[in-house]
């Protein structure tokens, strides 16, 4: 079998016909972030609740690899080590890279997998193609500045803050830069996409169309989940009839990811099983559409 197709089928979140076999583990190693997207809040943290950037601690490299010492010991179907927060893990390189070359040392076994949203991939792509990472998430929302700028209050780069259009130029043009560079680097390369509906929601194709011309592997589309204290929070989230609509259109340009369960950066086992609640919502919203 080809060795690349062999990391994409027991990757959960690349091959939904695994999901229910193999688990993941994301290692909350990253606190800083580098960019303040305005559907994110990162400070709030419940045990009920399931999204990006909530996790219950943050771990040291050390203290990282005995939770997952433990995990394994409880969950042998574990397959992947993803570190995806709660900031942006090339915004903490030691604590990420000291992590993930720990956990290569013990379990040379697992695939490794990183979620960023692309601001510094270029600056670390000699640590990510050293590091064993054979699987990255990267997070690009629109491919035109003018509607980046209503989804980024600001980016933040060599010391310098960037706001409104600017901030979304540099971001864009980085995010780019790294996924040309990735796939020509061999790595297996999802992207991830929030729907905000009014925001960006109209943008998706075009996102996409530009996607397949950088020959990602994946799409994913998440559905915005309006938070608290964030711009966006009295923005409805899109229905589970609608993704599935953008979700079938794209997926004349690209391979859909629609099984995501936008996890938690603490996030362990198999997917779609961290909250019932959550999955029992996923199940009724796909018979409602059928």
């Amino acid at each position: 079998m080809n060795k690349k197709i062999h990391r994409i089928t027991d990757h959960p979140c690349f091959n939904a016909d695994v999901k229910g076999k193999y688990g993941r583990i994301h290692l909350a190693v990253a606190p800083r972030c580098n960019i303040r997207c305005n559907y994110c809040n990162r400070l709030h943290d419940c045990p009920n609740e399931s999204r990006p950037g909530v996790t219950s601690r943050v771990y040291t490299p050390a203290a990282a690899l005995a939770h997952l010492g433990r995990v394994m010991k409880n969950m042998p179907h574990i397959s992947v080590v993803g570190i995806a927060g709660p900031g942006d893990p090339l915004a903490n390189p030691e604590d990420t890279f000291g992590t993930l070359a720990l956990v290569r040392e013990r379990y040379p076994q697992l695939l490794l997998c990183l979620s960023t949203n692309g601001l510094l991939a270029v600056d670390h792509l000699d640590d990510i193609i050293s590091s064993g990472i054979n699987h990255l998430s990267l997070t690009v929302n629109a491919v035109d500045s003018e509607l980046g700028a209503k989804i980024y209050k600001w980016v933040r780069l060599d010391g310098r803050t960037y706001r409104g259009v600017e901030a979304a130029e540099v971001l864009l043009e980085r995010q780019l830069d790294a996924i040309r560079r990735l796939k020509r680097a061999g790595l297996t390369v999802k992207i991830n996409t929030v729907v905000i509906p009014g925001i960006n929601d109209f943008h998706v194709l075009d996102v996409v169309k530009k996607m397949r011309g950088l020959s990602v592997d994946l799409l994913n589309l998440m559905p915005l989940y309006p938070v608290e204290g964030t711009a966006f929070q009295h923005v409805p989230e899109p229905s589970h009839c609608e993704i599935m609509a953008l979700r079938r259109k794209a997926r004349a340009y690209i391979p859909q990811m629609s099984h995501c369960s936008r996890c938690r950066a603490d996030a362990v086992g198999l997917i779609g099983k961290d909250d019932p609640k959550d999955l029992n919502e996923s199940l009724l919203g796909k018979l409602a559409c059928n």
